[in-house]
Protein backbone atom coordinates (compact mmCIF):
# COMPACT_ATOMS: atom_id res chain seq x y z
CA UNK A 1 0.00 0.00 0.00
CA UNK A 2 1.60 3.49 -0.61
CA UNK A 3 2.03 5.54 1.75
CA UNK A 4 0.28 8.90 2.31
CA UNK A 5 3.34 11.11 3.69
CA UNK A 6 5.67 9.74 1.33
CA UNK A 7 3.39 10.80 -1.42
CA UNK A 8 3.20 14.12 0.48
CA UNK A 9 6.90 14.42 0.16
CA UNK A 10 6.73 14.02 -3.81
CA UNK A 11 3.87 16.22 -3.77
CA UNK A 12 6.16 18.51 -2.10
CA UNK A 13 8.93 18.03 -4.78
CA UNK A 14 6.93 18.29 -7.68
CA UNK A 15 5.39 21.91 -6.03
CA UNK A 16 8.92 23.40 -5.12
CA UNK A 17 11.10 21.56 -8.10
CA UNK A 18 13.60 20.51 -6.20
CA UNK A 19 14.55 18.06 -2.96
CA UNK A 20 16.35 21.17 -1.60
CA UNK A 21 12.58 22.74 -1.58
CA UNK A 22 10.33 20.29 -0.69
CA UNK A 23 12.78 19.32 2.59
CA UNK A 24 12.49 22.93 3.39
CA UNK A 25 8.86 23.30 2.91
CA UNK A 26 8.28 20.39 4.73
CA UNK A 27 10.70 21.74 7.79
CA UNK A 28 12.86 18.28 7.60
CA UNK A 29 16.47 17.44 5.72
CA UNK A 30 17.42 16.91 2.67
CA UNK A 31 18.32 13.62 3.66
CA UNK A 32 15.07 12.91 4.74
CA UNK A 33 13.52 13.78 1.54
CA UNK A 34 15.98 11.44 -0.43
CA UNK A 35 14.92 8.61 1.98
CA UNK A 36 11.16 9.12 1.64
CA UNK A 37 11.26 9.15 -1.83
CA UNK A 38 13.66 6.20 -2.83
CA UNK A 39 10.77 4.34 -0.68
CA UNK A 40 7.98 5.78 -2.65
CA UNK A 41 10.11 4.36 -5.83
CA UNK A 42 10.57 1.31 -4.54
CA UNK A 43 6.75 0.99 -3.75
CA UNK A 44 5.84 2.31 -6.93
CA UNK A 45 8.57 -0.13 -8.70
CA UNK A 46 9.59 3.01 -11.28
CA UNK A 47 11.55 5.63 -11.16
CA UNK A 48 9.97 9.09 -10.12
CA UNK A 49 12.14 11.82 -10.52
CA UNK A 50 15.12 12.65 -13.06
CA UNK A 51 17.94 14.91 -12.08
CA UNK A 52 17.62 18.37 -14.35
CA UNK A 53 20.48 20.74 -13.37
CA UNK A 54 19.63 21.87 -9.81
CA UNK A 55 16.50 20.32 -9.75
CA UNK A 56 14.44 17.72 -10.38
CA UNK A 57 12.10 16.73 -13.14
CA UNK A 58 9.28 14.37 -12.55
CA UNK A 59 8.44 11.04 -14.63
CA UNK A 60 5.16 10.77 -15.92
CA UNK A 61 4.52 8.18 -12.92
CA UNK A 62 5.25 10.75 -10.73
CA UNK A 63 2.92 13.47 -12.12
CA UNK A 64 0.15 10.97 -12.35
CA UNK A 65 1.14 9.91 -9.05
CA UNK A 66 1.13 13.72 -7.88
CA UNK A 67 -2.64 14.32 -9.38
CA UNK A 68 -3.94 11.97 -7.21
CA UNK A 69 -2.13 12.99 -3.79
CA UNK A 70 -3.31 16.84 -4.40
CA UNK A 71 -6.79 14.83 -4.10
CA UNK A 72 -5.72 12.96 -1.06
CA UNK A 73 -4.18 15.25 0.26
CA UNK A 74 -7.08 17.74 0.26
CA UNK A 75 -9.54 15.12 1.58
CA UNK A 76 -7.44 14.53 4.50
CA UNK A 77 -7.41 18.66 5.15
CA UNK A 78 -11.40 18.32 5.21
CA UNK A 79 -11.25 14.94 7.44
CA UNK A 80 -9.26 16.94 10.35
CA UNK A 81 -11.66 19.78 9.97
CA UNK A 82 -14.69 17.75 9.80
CA UNK A 83 -13.12 16.28 13.08
CA UNK A 84 -11.85 19.31 14.61
CA UNK A 85 -15.62 20.93 13.59
CA UNK A 86 -17.22 17.58 15.56
CA UNK A 87 -15.52 18.33 18.56
CA UNK A 88 -16.07 22.18 18.51
CA UNK A 89 -12.90 23.18 19.77
CA UNK A 90 -10.50 25.87 18.71
CA UNK A 91 -7.11 24.18 18.96
CA UNK A 92 -3.93 22.54 17.48
CA UNK A 93 -1.32 24.60 15.17
CA UNK A 94 -2.54 27.43 12.87
CA UNK A 95 0.04 28.73 10.25
CA UNK A 96 -0.92 32.18 9.32
CA UNK A 97 1.15 34.33 6.67
CA UNK A 98 0.39 38.24 6.30
CA UNK A 99 1.44 41.09 4.16
CA UNK A 100 3.91 43.31 5.94
CA UNK A 101 1.66 46.34 7.09
CA UNK A 102 -0.87 43.48 8.17
CA UNK A 103 1.86 41.45 10.38
CA UNK A 104 2.37 44.69 12.06
CA UNK A 105 -1.30 46.70 12.29
CA UNK A 106 -3.36 43.18 12.67
CA UNK A 107 -2.13 40.34 13.79
CA UNK A 108 -0.73 41.20 17.07
CA UNK A 109 -3.94 42.15 18.70
CA UNK A 110 -5.61 39.16 16.71
CA UNK A 111 -2.75 36.80 18.12
CA UNK A 112 -2.97 38.00 21.55
CA UNK A 113 -7.30 37.65 21.43
CA UNK A 114 -6.63 34.30 19.63
CA UNK A 115 -4.27 33.19 22.58
CA UNK A 116 -5.92 34.55 25.72
CA UNK A 117 -9.68 32.93 24.32
CA UNK A 118 -8.37 29.57 22.67
CA UNK A 119 -5.57 28.45 24.73
CA UNK A 120 -5.21 25.29 23.10
CA UNK A 121 -4.42 26.97 20.05
CA UNK A 122 -0.97 27.75 18.95
CA UNK A 123 -0.79 30.24 16.14
CA UNK A 124 2.13 30.71 14.19
CA UNK A 125 2.64 33.81 11.88
CA UNK A 126 4.80 34.06 8.78
CA UNK A 127 5.56 37.26 7.00
CA UNK A 128 5.06 36.63 3.39
CA UNK A 129 3.86 38.58 0.25
CA UNK A 130 0.76 37.28 -1.66
CA UNK A 131 2.90 35.63 -4.78
CA UNK A 132 4.24 33.62 -1.97
CA UNK A 133 1.20 33.63 0.50
CA UNK A 134 -1.33 32.52 -1.71
CA UNK A 135 0.38 29.56 -3.69
CA UNK A 136 0.96 27.98 0.08
CA UNK A 137 -2.33 28.20 1.23
CA UNK A 138 -3.31 26.32 -2.21
CA UNK A 139 -0.54 23.68 -1.24
CA UNK A 140 -1.91 23.51 2.05
CA UNK A 141 1.97 24.72 3.73
CA UNK A 142 0.04 27.60 4.97
CA UNK A 143 -3.58 27.78 6.60
CA UNK A 144 -4.63 31.41 6.09
CA UNK A 145 -3.09 34.36 4.52
CA UNK A 146 -3.86 38.07 4.85
CA UNK A 147 -3.49 39.85 1.72
CA UNK A 148 -4.60 42.90 -0.29
CA UNK A 149 -5.06 43.87 -3.87
CA UNK A 150 -5.76 47.59 -4.59
CA UNK A 151 -8.56 49.27 -5.77
CA UNK A 152 -7.77 48.44 -9.66
CA UNK A 153 -5.55 45.89 -9.37
CA UNK A 154 -7.34 42.83 -8.00
CA UNK A 155 -5.47 39.62 -6.99
CA UNK A 156 -6.95 36.48 -8.68
CA UNK A 157 -7.82 33.74 -6.84
CA UNK A 158 -7.52 30.35 -7.50
CA UNK A 159 -10.66 27.72 -6.88
CA UNK A 160 -11.28 26.49 -3.78
CA UNK A 161 -9.61 29.27 -2.10
CA UNK A 162 -12.48 31.15 0.32
CA UNK A 163 -11.90 34.98 1.44
CA UNK A 164 -13.36 36.88 4.20
CA UNK A 165 -12.86 40.76 3.73
CA UNK A 166 -11.10 42.74 6.69
CA UNK A 167 -10.67 46.47 5.67
CA UNK A 168 -10.34 49.06 3.72
CA UNK A 169 -7.21 50.30 3.77
CA UNK A 170 -6.57 54.30 2.77
CA UNK A 171 -3.22 55.75 1.88
CA UNK A 172 -1.57 59.32 2.06
CA UNK A 173 0.95 60.79 -0.16
CA UNK A 174 4.06 61.25 2.54
CA UNK A 175 6.23 64.17 1.28
CA UNK A 176 9.04 65.96 2.50
CA UNK A 177 7.86 69.12 5.10
CA UNK A 178 9.73 71.43 2.76
CA UNK A 179 7.51 70.13 -0.22
CA UNK A 180 5.33 73.19 -1.74
CA UNK A 181 2.44 71.03 -1.10
CA UNK A 182 3.15 70.13 2.20
CA UNK A 183 1.47 72.85 3.78
CA UNK A 184 -2.36 71.38 2.30
CA UNK A 185 -4.44 68.85 3.91
CA UNK A 186 -5.91 67.58 0.37
CA UNK A 187 -4.29 66.99 -2.88
CA UNK A 188 -5.47 66.16 -6.10
CA UNK A 189 -3.19 62.87 -7.47
CA UNK A 190 -2.49 64.99 -10.74
CA UNK A 191 -0.54 67.26 -8.75
CA UNK A 192 1.52 65.03 -7.67
CA UNK A 193 1.56 62.44 -10.57
CA UNK A 194 4.80 63.75 -11.83
CA UNK A 195 7.07 63.64 -8.36
CA UNK A 196 10.22 61.65 -8.28
CA UNK A 197 8.56 58.71 -6.50
CA UNK A 198 9.81 55.81 -3.83
CA UNK A 199 8.14 52.79 -4.66
CA UNK A 200 8.47 49.37 -3.00
CA UNK A 201 10.45 46.85 -4.45
CA UNK A 202 10.28 46.86 -8.60
CA UNK A 203 7.88 43.86 -9.56
CA UNK A 204 5.72 43.22 -6.24
CA UNK A 205 2.42 43.51 -6.20
CA UNK A 206 2.13 47.21 -4.76
CA UNK A 207 5.03 48.35 -7.07
CA UNK A 208 3.52 46.87 -10.21
CA UNK A 209 -0.08 49.34 -9.06
CA UNK A 210 1.59 52.05 -8.67
CA UNK A 211 3.08 51.95 -11.99
CA UNK A 212 -0.12 51.22 -13.58
CA UNK A 213 -2.01 53.90 -11.69
CA UNK A 214 0.56 56.39 -13.06
CA UNK A 215 0.27 55.26 -16.31
CA UNK A 216 -3.20 55.63 -16.45
CA UNK A 217 -2.98 59.10 -15.78
CA UNK A 218 -0.93 59.48 -18.65
CA UNK A 219 2.32 59.97 -16.87
CA UNK A 220 5.30 57.81 -17.27
CA UNK A 221 6.65 56.70 -13.38
CA UNK A 222 9.46 58.97 -12.60
CA UNK A 223 10.41 55.82 -9.81
CA UNK A 224 13.72 57.78 -8.03
CA UNK A 225 14.37 54.57 -5.44
CA UNK A 226 12.72 51.44 -4.29
CA UNK A 227 12.21 50.41 -0.71
CA UNK A 228 10.22 47.78 0.90
CA UNK A 229 10.07 49.43 4.83
CA UNK A 230 7.86 52.09 5.51
CA UNK A 231 10.30 53.53 7.60
CA UNK A 232 12.57 53.24 5.13
CA UNK A 233 10.92 55.17 2.54
CA UNK A 234 9.89 57.76 5.60
CA UNK A 235 13.56 58.03 6.58
CA UNK A 236 14.31 58.98 2.76
CA UNK A 237 11.03 61.34 2.08
CA UNK A 238 12.62 63.42 5.17
CA UNK A 239 15.74 63.28 3.53
CA UNK A 240 14.16 65.26 0.58
CA UNK A 241 14.97 61.95 -1.65
CA UNK A 242 10.88 61.80 -3.24
CA UNK A 243 7.19 60.94 -2.22
CA UNK A 244 5.37 57.77 -1.30
CA UNK A 245 1.83 56.56 -1.25
CA UNK A 246 1.70 55.26 2.46
CA UNK A 247 -1.35 53.29 3.76
CA UNK A 248 -2.40 53.75 6.96
CA UNK A 249 -2.52 49.59 8.30
CA UNK A 250 0.32 49.15 10.04
CA UNK A 251 2.33 52.61 9.06
CA UNK A 252 4.37 53.34 12.62
CA UNK A 253 5.59 56.63 13.56
CA UNK A 254 5.80 59.76 11.47
CA UNK A 255 9.62 61.13 11.85
CA UNK A 256 10.27 64.72 11.78
CA UNK A 257 10.45 66.26 8.45
CA UNK A 258 7.55 64.33 7.03
CA UNK A 259 4.12 65.48 5.88
CA UNK A 260 1.18 63.03 5.25
CA UNK A 261 -1.19 64.75 2.98
CA UNK A 262 -4.55 63.31 2.12
CA UNK A 263 -5.08 62.73 -1.77
CA UNK A 264 -8.38 62.69 -4.59
CA UNK A 265 -9.53 60.67 -5.75
CA UNK A 266 -8.89 58.14 -2.56
CA UNK A 267 -5.81 55.69 -2.61
CA UNK A 268 -7.63 52.95 -1.13
CA UNK A 269 -6.85 49.23 -1.04
CA UNK A 270 -8.45 45.39 0.16
CA UNK A 271 -7.61 43.97 2.88
CA UNK A 272 -8.58 40.11 3.21
CA UNK A 273 -7.90 36.85 4.76
CA UNK A 274 -7.99 33.51 2.66
CA UNK A 275 -8.09 29.74 3.19
CA UNK A 276 -8.69 26.54 1.63
CA UNK A 277 -12.24 25.49 2.02
CA UNK A 278 -11.44 22.17 2.65
CA UNK A 279 -10.24 23.55 5.77
CA UNK A 280 -13.34 26.01 6.33
CA UNK A 281 -15.24 23.83 9.06
CA UNK A 282 -12.22 24.12 11.46
CA UNK A 283 -13.07 26.25 14.60
CA UNK A 284 -10.14 27.71 14.32
CA UNK A 285 -10.25 29.02 10.96
CA UNK A 286 -13.61 30.59 12.02
CA UNK A 287 -11.93 31.81 15.43
CA UNK A 288 -8.78 33.28 13.53
CA UNK A 289 -11.42 35.06 11.01
CA UNK A 290 -13.12 36.99 14.07
CA UNK A 291 -10.15 37.87 15.90
CA UNK A 292 -8.87 39.40 12.41
CA UNK A 293 -12.15 41.51 12.12
CA UNK A 294 -12.06 42.68 15.39
CA UNK A 295 -8.46 43.75 15.14
CA UNK A 296 -9.26 45.55 11.78
CA UNK A 297 -12.43 46.91 13.10
CA UNK A 298 -10.07 48.63 15.96
CA UNK A 299 -7.28 49.72 13.83
CA UNK A 300 -9.93 51.61 11.99
CA UNK A 301 -11.12 53.40 14.82
CA UNK A 302 -7.76 54.36 16.52
CA UNK A 303 -6.78 55.49 13.18
CA UNK A 304 -7.79 59.55 12.09
CA UNK A 305 -9.14 60.88 9.40
CA UNK A 306 -5.79 61.00 7.39
CA UNK A 307 -3.79 59.15 9.44
CA UNK A 308 -1.07 60.66 11.49
CA UNK A 309 0.50 63.75 10.37
CA UNK A 310 4.30 64.87 11.04
CA UNK A 311 6.05 68.74 10.60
Amino acid sequence: MLSVERMRVLHAIAVNGSLTGAAEALQVTNSAVSQQLSKLEREVGQPLVQRNGRGVRLTEAAELLVEHTGRILSLVHQAEADLEAHRDAVLGQLRLSAIATAARGLAPQALVSLREAHPALRVKLIEQEPDDSVPAVVRGETDMAIIVDWAESTIPIPKDIMRAPLMEDTADIAMPTTHPLAHRDLVDLDEVVDEPWISWIGGSICDTWLHGMLQERGVEPDIAHEAEEHQTKLAMIAAGLGVAVMPRLGRGPVPDGVRLVQVQPALSRHVYVIWRADAARRPAIRAAVRALREAAVEHTLAVPEGGARAC
